[in-house]
């Protein structure tokens, strides 16, 4: 069977695999203090525009990463705002409310969020009669790309940062996919960008050539204290954290980052194009990697035991929304094979 159900199918990219071999039997200091992981931080302190103030600190996963951030950031009588549809809401099984702190989550209909929303939710909260009685909002999140594929444009952003400043909000982007939204067609947002108009985000490695890892860079001083103290209490600390600071080494080098992600898009492009000429439509249009396409449920049961993807939704009677993702190891050759088989549907 041929994977096309998410972006981590795939273990690692082979140059990590190479350096990892490389430096195995090398003796470094562990929890991350090590000179890999201080290359990593500088190189993505220069991706990010040479900020020295920017703090860098290596996790091993998303939900981990989610987590300590936003523990990190709120007190306990204080919440995190986010799309219904956001990442936090509907797959870490409760971890931010296990925490003690509620997730607010927000309708939406392509997984944003706008400025709009979050200024009416902080403006209905301070009306309150006694919004003490209310859990406060003090954290806006968002990711980019979202569930649904989508991404924020450089405006959408600064229109979100301003209402963040007007109502003291940290504003906190989920990047798990980050390098396939910088490669998208229709992105016009920079990482430069990314680190000067939130307060914290992260760079996913994970899903974008990582064996494992996130690298979570930090604007606000305020969330930069004690910061690693979090990370340990969270279970996050990594005692070989070198194999973190390695691997991200070697992907923000030689544009190794871009290359990939610039690769799944341009196989997602390839298949979209398939499914556009088929006449299928989809539930929410984007330019990514993951393709949410309405199918006949006939063509779906067709498809089973070919290949995998993953399901979302029921469109109607007949029809079902599925996912289909390429990645920075998709192979041209598993999508010409998917698109052929489509074209005698």
């Amino acid at each position: 069977m041929i994977l096309f159900q998410c972006d981590y199918n795939e273990g690692a990219h082979p140059r990590i695999l190479e350096r990892l071999l490389e430096t195995n039997m090398e003796q470094t200091v562990g929890y991350g203090e090590d000179a890999y992981c201080e290359s990593a931080r500088r190189l993505i302190i220069a991706k990010c525009g040479a900020d020295e103030s920017l703090a860098v600190h290596f996790l091993v996963g998303g939900t981990q990463t989610n987590t300590t951030v936003i523990d990190a950031a709120l007190r306990s009588h204080q919440g995190v705002l986010c799309a219904v549809s956001g990442h936090i809401n509907v797959h870490e099984t409760g971890a931010i409310e296990a925490c003690g702190h509620k997730v607010l989550g927000m309708p939406s209909k392509d997984g944003k969020l706008s400025s709009k929303q979050v200024k009416e939710a902080c403006e209905a909260h301070f009306a309150e009669d006694g919004p003490e009685h209310m859990v406060q909002p003090k954290m806006v999140y968002i990711s980019n790309p979202t569930e649904l594929g989508t991404i924020y444009s450089k405006q959408e952003l600064v229109e979100i940062r301003k209402v963040c400043d007007t109502y003291g909000l940290y504003l906190f982007l989920d990047g798990a996919r980050l390098g396939y939204g910088l490669a998208a067609p229709d992105n016009d947002l920079t990482m430069m960008d990314i680190a000067a108009l939130t307060d914290v985000f992260y760079i996913g490695g994970t899903k974008v050539g990582a064996l494992f890892g996130e690298a979570v860079v930090i604007r606000n001083n305020e969330l930069k204290k004690d910061f690693r103290y979090f990370i340990k209490q969270k279970g996050g600390m990594l005692a070989k954290g070198r194999l973190l600071g390695l691997q991200f080494e070697t992907l923000m080098k030689d544009g190794l980052y871009e290359e990939i992600s610039a690769h799944a898009i341009a196989l997602a492009e390839k298949l979209r194009t398939a499914f556009e000429a088929k006449g299928y439509r989809y539930l929410v249009p984007n330019r990514t990697n993951q393709i949410f396409v309405i199918m006949p449920d006939t063509h779906l049961d067709a498809l089973k035991g070919k290949f995998g993807f993953a399901y979302q939704q029921r469109v109607d009677e007949t029809h079902s929304a599925v996912r289909f993702c390429t990645s920075w190891a998709t192979k041209e050759d598993n999508v010409d094979a998917l698109i052929a088989f489509i074209d005698k549907l």
